[in-house]
């Protein structure tokens, strides 16, 4: 059988994947996604030989092992971010939220931040920075790991290398630069070792309707990933989010994001950041 060497999609094609694609990760195509979808997906239907889209929702639904839903949402997902973006909220995390999380915790020395849909690990890297450098010399006394993770397993792969080119990583001002990184060669960066450790990267589906959890975060960041899920959708994992926030504890989500005042558990502060009372 000679297979297409350009693929076209369906009306039905596109609504079986796009149902299927919301129901098992939260992302909405709207109808005018088709493009993004033939683009994407084109190269796994030439590579597993698949005759066209159809073929392809069978394979996805009918296979065990998960490796063809992983690689789905792999091509379909952004994975787009870069240190320090929406820069003020690392200055509000550092100057005013992680302080007053170590003073409640001066006991106890368990700080607990949960880096949501970390992409390829650009902010999981700055959070972990600057909790670094907010716990200075005390770092050793606290237990103040930093949770990181995504959907997609390719995001994780960067990320968990902490492997970047140097125009990136140029991105990091010059004293935490100096501290954290080491350059490879002339075109990369790396995280170093102590930096790596600070971060636990996990594969999480943010649609899993239970957060295996056993304690509640100090500070959620979720930023720029809700931007693609539909209104209940966003509903239902905020209160997850707020049901696994400690009292006092903070969420933060991008900007180009809005909860809605009304129907939001937590306590709106200021543009893109609340509080859980």
């Amino acid at each position: 059988m000679t297979l297409p060497t350009s693929f076209t999609i369906s009306d039905d094609e596109f609504t079986a994947l796009r149902e299927l694609i919301h129901q098992r990760f939260g992302i909405h195509l709207g109808d005018g996604k088709k493009a993004l979808v033939i683009g994407r997906l084109q190269k796994i239907l030439r590579q597993g030989g698949f005759s066209g889209f159809s073929d392809y929702y069978r394979f996805v639904v009918e296979e065990t092992s998960g490796q063809g839903l992983s690689d789905l949402v792999n091509a379909i997902s952004t994975n787009h971010t870069y240190f320090f973006r929406e820069a003020d909220h690392f200055t509000i995390f550092s100057q005013e939220v992680l302080p007053r999380c170590l003073e409640r915790h001066a006991q106890d020395r368990d700080l607990r931040i949960w880096c949501a849909g970390c992409s390829s690990g650009e902010e999981a890297y700055v959070l972990a920075m600057l909790i670094l450098e907010g716990l200075g010399r005390d770092h050793a006394r606290w237990n103040a790991g930093l949770l990181a993770t995504d959907i997609s397993q390719k995001a994780l792969a960067v990320a968990e290398a902490g492997i970047y080119p140097d125009e990136r990583v140029q991105q990091i001002p010059a004293p935490l630069r100096t501290r954290y990184w080491q350059r490879l060669d002339d075109e990369r960066w790396q995280a170093s070792e102590a930096l790596r450790r600070e971060i636990t990267f996990r594969r999480f589906n943010l649609m899993n309707d239970r957060f295996p959890f056993r304690k509640p975060f100090d500070v959620i960041f979720c930023r720029n990933v809700m931007i693609y899920f539909d209104q209940d959708t966003r509903q239902r994992l905020v209160q997850r989010f707020h049901d696994h926030t400690t009292s006092g504890g903070h969420l933060f989500i991008g900007h180009s994001e809005s909860l809605g005042r009304d129907r939001c558990p937590y306590r709106y502060l200021r543009p893109a950041m609340y509080i859980k009372d």
